[in-house]
């Protein structure tokens, strides 16, 4: 039996998703399958949007310290990226970003890849900025 902290780990968040898109062929390899680094595009894009709102300004992305990529994503897939804050510094903000799919007309969405990405506060130079508290 699975035990509860593992299940609720792979529940899928009720939060509003950051972006949401659909995996169209023009994304895939040789194989059929979503090009991983399409999937990361998508990850930034809504990581970016959390970012620049948190922070109040530009953000540039500096860093994905941590990347899973749990399943394959499928063509007609539909692909929503969940974005929580998990640590603000005083110009960076490190943010978890899960990637859930939903197969087909399905309703189950499954959990496809995570992970950290950090960005940081700019101005129109490109200088770290701080991030208010």
């Amino acid at each position: 039996m699975p035990d509860q902290a593992a299940k609720a780990a792979d529940a899928c968040p009720s939060t509003e998703p950051a972006i949401r898109t659909i995996a169209m062929p023009a994304d895939t390899n040789p194989h059929g399958d979503i090009f991983g680094g399409w999937l990361v595009c998508q990850m930034d894009l809504a990581g970016a949007t959390v970012a620049t709102r948190r922070a109040g300004g530009r953000t540039v992305t500096v860093a994905i310290t941590a990347m899973e990529f749990h399943r394959p994503v499928c063509v007609g897939d539909e692909v929503s990226c969940y974005v929580a804050v998990e640590r603000i510094g005083n110009t960076s903000i490190t943010l978890k970003i899960e990637s859930w799919a939903r197969r087909g007309t399905g309703d189950a969405p499954i959990k496809v890849t995570e992970g950290v990405f950090t960005y940081v506060r700019v101005n129109a130079d490109g200088r770290p900025q701080p991030i208010d508290p």
